[in-house]
C-alpha cells in the first residue's frame, strides 16, 4: 500500500530565512535491508549495483527527513574524521561535505594544493598510508581518475571520488534524489543530456539503466563520451532493456525527454580551450525551443556553476528548473555516502519507490 509522505521543509525549526518547498516521497512497505556498503570505496557508480545505489538514495531521504523535517540530532559519525583533498576548487562539494560531516558529529579536515601535493612532495602511496592512519575516510576532488585508483589501492580506509576527469558520482546521486522527490519514481524516465561528453555524462551512463531510465545524449563532434564508457553503457542498456541514444543533434536528444540536463562547457583545466569550445558548442544552449520538443512534464537539471551560454534564464529560472533543490541534495546524498561507508546504520524511513 503506497502513501505520500509530505515533507514540510518550511518547518519552523528550519526556516532560517529560507523559502523551502514541499517534497513528495513515494514510499512503500519497509523492507529488510540486505545492502552492506561499509568499508567500500566510491570511485565510480560502475562498481555499484542498482540496489546499492538505490540504498544510498533511500538513506539520503531518511537523513533529510529525520534531520531537516523532524529536527533530530543524529551523531552517527561522532569521533570520526574525514580528509578532504581538493585539487580543484568547489562551492557545493566543499560546503555539502564539510557541513554534512560536521552535522553528523564528525570532523572534516580540508586540504588544498597548498597543504598537499598529490604525488609531488610525497608519493600517492605514502599519502594514502598516512591519511589512513589519521582519518576514517578521504574524499578527493582531483584531476586524474588514476590518482583516485592509486589512493584506493594503497589506503586502508574508504576513498570517495569528489570529482575526477572521468567521473563525478556524488553529483549524480543528488540528481537522482531530486528526480525521485519530484516525480516519485525514476523507472521509465528519459534523461536528455545536451552538452559535453564529460564526467557528469559518464556517471549517468554508468547508472541510469540500472534504474530503468533511458538516456538520450547529444554532444558536439569531437566531444563525445569516452569510448570505454560508451561500450559499458551499451551493455547496461541491453541488460536492463533501456534506450541509449548518442547523437550530435541537441533537438534529437531532447525529443520526448522528461529531464533536460546540461553542464559547463569549459571545466577547470580547460580554460585554454575556451574559444574553441564556445564555437564547437554553438546550438547547444538549452532554451524553451529545446523544451518544446521534450515531454510535457519536463524538468531541468544543471550541477552548477552555470553560464548563460549553456542555458538561458527563461529555462534556468523557470518552475521546471530543479537546480536549487538539486544543489541542496548534494548535502544529503554525501551525508548518506559517508554514513553507508562508515557505519552500520539502517534507514528508518520506509523504502523509496524507484
Amino acid at each position: 500500500m503506497l502513501f505520500n509522505l509530505r515533507i514540510l521543509l518550511n518547518n519552523a525549526a528550519f526556516r532560517n530565512g529560507h523559502n523551502f518547498v514541499v517534497r513528495n516521497f513515494r514510499c512503500g512497505q519497509p523492507l529488510q535491508n540486505k545492502v552492506q556498503l561499509k568499508g567500500r570505496d566510491l570511485l565510480t557508480l560502475k562498481n555499484f549495483t542498482g540496489e546499492e545505489i538505490k540504498y544510498m538514495l533511500w538513506l539520503s531521504a531518511d537523513l533529510k527527513f529525520r534531520i531537516k523535517q523532524k529536527g533530530e540530532y543524529l551523531p552517527l559519525l561522532q569521533g570520526k574524521s574525514l580528509g578532504m583533498i581538493f585539487e580543484k576548487r568547489s562551492t557545493r562539494t566543499r560546503l555539502s561535505t564539510e557541513t554534512g560531516f560536521a552535522l553528523l558529529g564528525g570532523h572534516p579536515c580540508f586540504l588544498t594544493t597548498q597543504d598537499i601535493h598529490l604525488g609531488v612532495n610525497e608519493s600517492l602511496t605514502d599519502t594514502a598510508r598516512v591519511l589512513s592512519s589519521m582519518t576514517d575516510a578521504v574524499l578527493a576532488r582531483v584531476y586524474k581518475q588514476s590518482d583516485l585508483d592509486t589512493l584506493a589501492k594503497e589506503a586502508s580506509i574508504p576513498i570517495i571520488n569528489g570529482l575526477s576527469d572521468l567521473y563525478h558520482p556524488i553529483q549524480i546521486l543528488a540528481d537522482y534524489l531530486t528526480l525521485q522527490e519530484h516525480y516519485g519514481y525514476l523507472k521509465g524516465l528519459t534523461l536528455s543530456w545536451i552538452g559535453d561528453g564529460n564526467n557528469i555524462l559518464h556517471s549517468i551512463m554508468m547508472s541510469a539503466a540500472k534504474f530503468g531510465m533511458h538516456l538520450q545524449a547529444a554532444t558536439p563532434k569531437g566531444y563525445e563520451p569516452d569510448p570505454s564508457v560508451t561500450k559499458l553503457a551499451e551493455q547496461y542498456a541491453k541488460e536492463n532493456g533501456t534506450k541509449l541514444l548518442l547523437t550530435n543533434d541537441p533537438l534529437e536528444a531532447a525529443q520526448g525527454g522528461n529531464v533536460l540536463i546540461t553542464d559547463t562547457w569549459i571545466s577547470m583545466g580547460q580554460e585554454e580551450e575556451k574559444k574553441k569550445r564556445l564555437q564547437a558548442f554553438q546550438g547547444y544552449q538549452v532554451t524553451m525551443k529545446t523544451a518544446k520538443v521534450a515531454a510535457s512534464d519536463w524538468t531541468f537539471l544543471h550541477c552548477l556553476p552555470r553560464k548563460p551560454e549553456e542555458v538561458d534564464d527563461e529555462v534556468f529560472y523557470s518552475p521546471q528548473s530543479l537546480v536549487f533543490p538539486e544543489a541542496e541534495n548534494r548535502k544529503w546524498t554525501i551525508m548518506a555516502v559517508m554514513v553507508s561507508l562508515l557505519t552500520d546504520y539502517s534507514p528508518q524511513l520506509q523504502k523509496l519507490k524507484f
